[in-house]
């Protein structure tokens, strides 16, 4: 039983990696990928810190190497790994209310982490209060706030990739690979 277990858990890190990268080639409204919720769940899931680290990290990179690398891709993967250690925070006593706020914080850390390597290194922008203002403000046509959405496109498809991945997750860990099941 335990070998099966485990030998599930690393088909489950690869299916992981491979959710990431396939969803940065499919048509998408800009940022509305999976990312942040693999990023949370491989923290909350994973015994392995580093394994959790790693999912990520590696669905970005090789998606990255065929999409293009970029100048500021050291900060998109500073917020990942910024994620993954709040996924750390789902461990114990998880409940959806606190994924609901989890998710939110993490989505609004990208936000901030990029826009703010944007106006450190890009150059658009002076580096003043208010250049770094500018930045945000113009950051925020991917995010399409309304009252409704908050931070748009962005938040809702964290929200929307988050919830459905912990309920799959929740439901395969409870039903199928449960210590009374013979798997």
């Amino acid at each position: 039983m335990k070998r099966n277990l485990l030998h599930n858990i690393e088909y489950f890190s690869i299916s992981l990696i491979l959710i990431g990268i396939i969803s940065r080639f499919i048509p998408h409204p800009p940022n509305f990928t999976p990312i942040i919720s693999i990023s949370l769940l491989a923290g909350y899931s994973f015994k392995n810190k580093l394994k959790s680290f790693l999912i990520p990290l590696i669905s970005m990179f090789i998606s990255d190497l065929l999409l293009g690398l970029h100048s500021t891709i050291w900060a998109v993967y500073l917020s990942f790994v910024i994620v993954v250690f709040l996924g750390f925070l789902l461990r114990n006593n998880f409940t959806y209310i606190k994924l609901f706020g989890i998710v939110s914080v993490s989505s609004f850390l990208f936000y901030l982490i990029t826009n703010f390597a944007v106006w450190a290194t890009s150059g658009m922008y002076p580096h003043t209060l208010a250049g770094l203002l500018q930045c945000y403000i113009f950051g925020l046509p991917f995010y399409k706030p309304s009252p409704i959405e908050m931070f748009g496109l962005a938040y809702l498809g964290d929200l929307i990739y988050s919830f459905t991945l912990f309920f799959v997750y929740e439901f395969a860990a409870k039903r199928i690979y449960a210590p009374n099941n013979n798997i």
